[in-house]
């Protein structure tokens, strides 16, 4: 629950405190203790101007990209944004003025069945979000005009991915079908995905009827995109591996990873179903970068290795990164000269 507010504590005292990490480290121990749950709550709060901030920005660009690719190429967005561009075609009313009030009935909603902190912080991304929508309307007069619709549809995906993305990294919410989508699954274990696409659906068909289909399919073409993008941004670009390593020879992979990548490694115990043979199973998360070295040091130790290689879409906790002050390896840890050379070959003969 406080990991988060601890990472972003990092950062907001940075300059403040010369050891931020000892900052944080005596933070997260007063909680454990129960002592220190005032000065959390203080570290918490100053830490809302960033993410208010964050929720800014990428309201600002989603509405940006709206206003630049989607209405001037009469294409739509998903939510309630994408009902406000279908009565802004027909009756020319204002996007950011309709968003805001279809929002007003679901923000009610959200109070009553979400209750008061969650839609507090709804409220402001919807507000944001709808004020930027028509603030930025003018760039509709600046739009690159693009025969293809394709083109619009993919920069508009990537960019209002991106603001989403930005948003909802943030903790934040533009409000809409995320509001339902909560809704119905606090009270019918459905998922939140699902809900949302099935509502975009019915908007993209309702557009099609009216605008034609050529528009629709392209209004699905960007909300996929912008969908991909969205997850991306959330997820962050540098995803990690989960890798687990069966070897008869596991206490000299694991030593040289911990040697030549610097990760920690955790053992796992295993017995084989069939031949009933116990082993380490060896554990580890990777960095995409380090990889192929991974492989490299596995095979230069046991060429039979058997490797599982998983994506990590999050990470989070102690362990994954080492810090500089971290005490050199144990004698007895340490790899004997014959593998180290063993792996220092290979490596050289990858390069």
């Amino acid at each position: 629950m406080f990991g988060l507010p601890c990472l972003r504590g990092i950062f907001f005292y940075k300059k403040k405190f010369a050891q931020p990490e000892k900052f944080c480290g005596i933070i997260c121990a007063g909680v454990r203790e129960g002592k220190t749950f005032m000065k959390v709550t203080e570290f918490v709060l100053k830490s809302r101007p960033l993410q208010h901030f964050g929720v800014i920005v990428g309201c600002f660009i989603a509405a940006c990209s709206i206003n630049l690719f989607i209405i001037p190429n009469h294409m739509l967005t998903g939510g309630v944004a994408g009902i406000a561009i279908i009565f802004y075609f027909i009756a020319d009313l204002p996007v950011g003025l309709q968003t805001l009030a279809y929002n007003i009935p679901l923000l009610i909603a959200s109070y009553k069945l979400m209750g008061k902190k969650y839609t507090v912080d709804v409220i402001f991304g919807t507000v944001i979000f709808s004020l930027l929508l028509d603030a930025t309307k003018f760039l509709n007069d600046y739009a690159p005009h693009l025969d293809n619709l394709l083109l619009a549809s993919i920069y508009g995906g990537v960019f209002n991915g991106l603001g989403y993305g930005i948003v909802f990294r943030m903790n934040g919410s533009t409000g809409g079908f995320d509001i339902i989508g909560a809704i119905v699954r606090k009270f019918y274990s459905m998922n939140i995905g699902s809900v949302i696409f099935a509502f975009n659906c019915m908007v993209v068909a309702v557009a099609g009827f009216l605008f034609g289909i050529e528009p629709a399919m392209f209004t699905l073409v960007c909300m996929y995109i912008n969908s991909h993008v969205t997850d991306k941004v959330i997820a962050g670009l540098n995803r990690k591996k989960a890798v687990m390593i069966i070897s008869k020879k596991s206490k000299e992979i694991a030593d040289g990873i911990m040697n030549e990548l610097g990760r920690g490694v955790t053992f796992l115990h295993g017995r084989g179903a069939f031949s009933g043979d116990e082993r380490e199973i060896v554990m580890v998360v990777v960095s995409l970068t380090q990889m192929a070295k991974l492989k490299i040091i596995a095979h230069a130790i046991d060429r039979n290795a058997f490797m599982i290689i998983m994506s990590a879409g999050e990470v989070m906790g102690r362990g994954f990164t080492r810090s500089k002050n971290t005490k050199e390896i144990p004698e007895e840890d340490r790899l004997s000269p014959e593998t180290e050379e063993k792996i220092q070959k290979a490596l050289d003969t990858a390069e």
